[in-house]
């Protein structure tokens, strides 16, 4: 019995410590922050591009497979499929 209140006690508990930390953040004055701003040195950024030439070509890969044939087979056997 002591559980059943104890759970009670802790749901009402964080439910209501949720609604205040929810709350308070929703009337709490906005000061106006200054976010800091990081200026970074401009980037060059330099590529080469392949030659038709100079590409790698792969082998073809041909995919054999088979797909496995199921033996067993549903069916009604007359009897109730449930279990009392």
């Amino acid at each position: 019995m002591s559980d059943n209140i104890f759970s009670a006690v802790l749901t009402f508990s964080l439910l209501a410590a949720g609604t205040i930390a929810v709350g308070s953040e929703m009337v709490a004055p906005r000061a106006g922050k200054t976010n800091a701003v990081a200026m970074l040195p401009t980037v060059t950024v330099v590529g080469k591009r392949v030659a038709v030439a100079d590409a790698v070509t792969l082998p073809t890969v041909v995919v054999t497979g088979h797909r496995p044939v199921l033996t067993a087979a549903a069916g009604d056997t007359g009897r109730d499929s449930h279990v009392e």
